[in-house]
């Protein structure tokens, strides 16, 4: 019986760690199909950007609808969605290009440090992140608030505040995903994992965009 319970523990393992790899595999793709938008759509107008940011999010929502009838669907779907994202955000990519190109760098080593050990802290712990997670995306809701505000209202600081918010934030939610992908076993799962994660990833950058960008003025 220790024998049986000892290959399904094996078993278990040997399915997170395959989970965690196609994830990370689907993660390295849209982040490179990301950067290939944002390097064909560095020219493109506001307008543009803001049809394939909707044009992006339809692509995610397809995802929760594909995955339940074809995981090749989905994963084609996601490679949209890091496409569509690219040329969303290639205008604003640019501008920081030709008017803080340092913040751009400063930015991506930050969210890569950032990434790597909040979602280390996440894939070790043995600590249910639920309730953090929870906690984490009603703040979210209440960050996307505070933001609107500040186009309104101008608050002293206003940016850096919603900069280090926003990264208390997503360290939850970093570490919560992760933490999924050790628990989970389910390698159909993955494509929606990598969606999320990916999100994960290009929020933080954002935010320390804004931050680096504020910082070095």
């Amino acid at each position: 019986m220790s024998t049986a319970a000892s290959a399904t523990g094996v078993t278990s393992r040997d399915a997170a760690h395959s989970l965690f790899a196609q994830t990370m595999q689907y993660v390295a793709t849209t982040t490179g199909l990301f950067a290939l938008g944002a390097y064909l759509g560095r020219d493109l107008h506001g307008a543009i950007g803001i049809i394939a940011f909707i044009a992006a999010f339809g692509a995610l929502i397809g995802m929760q609808f594909a995955i339940r009838r074809s995981v090749g669907a989905a994963v084609a779907l996601l490679s949209a969605f890091g496409l569509l994202m690219g040329l969303a955000i290639a205008p604003t990519l640019a501008y920081y290009a030709a008017a803080d190109p340092a913040a751009l760098w400063q930015a991506g080593g930050a969210t890569a440090l950032f990434v790597a050990g909040f979602g280390a802290a996440g894939y070790a712990t043995r600590r249910d992140l639920t309730a953090i997670a929870r906690i984490a995306s009603w703040a979210l809701i209440a960050l996307i608030v505070f933001g609107i505000v500040l186009i309104f209202v101008q608050i002293p600081g206003g940016a850096v505040i919603y900069s280090v918010l926003g990264l208390l934030i997503f360290a939850g939610l970093v570490a919560f995903d992760f933490q999924r992908l050790r628990r989970s076993t389910d390698l159909a799962s993955a494509p929606l994992m990598a969606a999320s994660i990916f999100l994960d990833i290009l929020n933080v950058f954002l935010l320390f965009l804004q931050l680096f960008s504020r910082t070095s003025e």
